[in-house]
């Protein structure tokens, strides 16, 4: 079983314009939740550029890794 099978990512932009032309001070954030219990796992409140980069990211080892091993990896990841 895939990560992507359990859980689903959820980026919500703090405007409308996109990354690369956002203002640096807006904040995205960046949500990983479990699909069975709906509840949020994990949560990042990004500057734009990076919240769009962590959620390339995140998008990829979803579809790479078991479930066990994508929460251990992006437990310990900060800010």
């Amino acid at each position: 079983m895939k990560a992507r099978d359990a859980y689903r990512l959820i980026v919500t932009r703090g405007g409308i314009a996109p990354a690369l032309l956002a203002d640096a001070s807006r904040v995205d954030h960046v949500e990983i939740v479990e699909i069975d219990s709906g509840e949020v796992i994990l949560f990042w409140d990004l500057a734009p550029h990076e919240a769009s980069r962590r959620a390339r990211a995140v998008r990829e080892e979803l579809g790479l890794l078991s479930p066990e091993e994508f929460l251990s990896r992006w437990a310990t990841v900060d800010q």
